[in-house]
């Protein structure tokens, strides 16, 4: 039977899956083996398709306008209909939700568990980008005038990323939609070991997102400030002069130590003795 080790405390976390979309990876698995051979997943765009992308070509040809960013490939799409979303409902919504609910169920059947069954609280600790893409539906006058205000707010405002994604998946614990700038996915991993610890919840998805609605666009470089001159990011590297924006989702599930021993027990429990182990995972 596999216990915990007598250094513990009872205040260890434990996490027990991880899911994520990224720039040139579209699982984990692919993120890891893109660090491993050092693979740089920037796009560069041409000006052509800064300007089917609305880039004027005074900004284009600006010499400090740097054509790069890490982009998120088919970020556009979402399986509406698996999740109870209608064509309209899905058209508003923003893409960071969108996705972010993608991942979080991901996230939990990559964990073994079953939303609708698991017995436990569930709490979603994550922050979002700003919405530009909230931005466009506002200016968009066929959609502002046949959709009551209210759900174009649920659909795109990044205080409902967490809760939306606590009701579709039927989770019942607390729902923390989490800002702190470029902090806010570590500082939601806190806030949900917190709540673990202090009973508040059984389980947690921990996180964040960020997808611009300007799928191809570049920045503006500005001697001494937080971007690259060259959209190439060194990090740790003597010759960092700076960094990329750009886009991604990355979810923990965690859940207390004991809690996640005591788990894996129960279920290896219930093997067949004529079941081989080997084949468990």
């Amino acid at each position: 039977m596999t216990t915990a080790s007598n250094s513990t405390n009872g205040s260890e976390i434990a996490i027990i899956a991880l899911t994520g979309r990224f720039p040139g990876a579209k699982n984990i698995d692919e993120f890891w083996e893109n660090l491993q051979m050092g693979r740089e997943s920037i796009s560069f765009f041409t000006d052509e398709e800064l300007l089917s992308s609305g880039i004027s070509s005074t900004t284009i040809n600006d010499p400090n306008y740097v054509k790069a960013r890490a982009t998120l490939e088919n970020a556009e799409l979402f399986d509406a209909s698996f999740f109870g979303f209608n064509p309209r409902e899905a058209e508003i919504t923003d893409p960071q939700h969108r996705l972010f609910l993608e991942c979080a169920w991901s996230a939990m059947e990559s964990a073994g568990y079953d939303s609708q069954t698991y017995k436990g609280a569930v709490g979603v600790y994550a922050g979002a980008g700003l919405s530009s893409y909230l931005l466009n539906v506002y200016l968009n006058q066929n959609i502002i005038n046949s959709i009551d205000p209210q759900q174009i707010v649920v659909a795109g405002d990044k205080d409902f990323l967490t809760t939306r994604v606590s009701y579709k998946l039927h989770l019942e614990g607390p729902s923390y939609t989490v800002q702190t700038a470029c902090s806010t996915s570590l500082v939601a991993v806190h806030l949900a070991c917190q709540s673990l610890l202090n009973g508040e919840c059984d389980m947690a998805l921990a996180g964040g997102v960020a997808i611009s609605a300007s799928r191809k666009a570049g920045y503006m470089y500005t001697e001494g400030g937080i971007v690259s001159p060259d959209g190439h990011c060194r990090a740790f590297d003597a010759k960092a002069q700076g960094a990329v924006s750009g886009e991604g989702v990355g979810i923990v599930v965690l859940k207390r130590l004991e809690d996640a021993l005591s788990d894996h027990v129960a279920y290896r429990s219930e093997i067949p003795l004529s079941c081989n182990p080997q084949s468990i995972k």
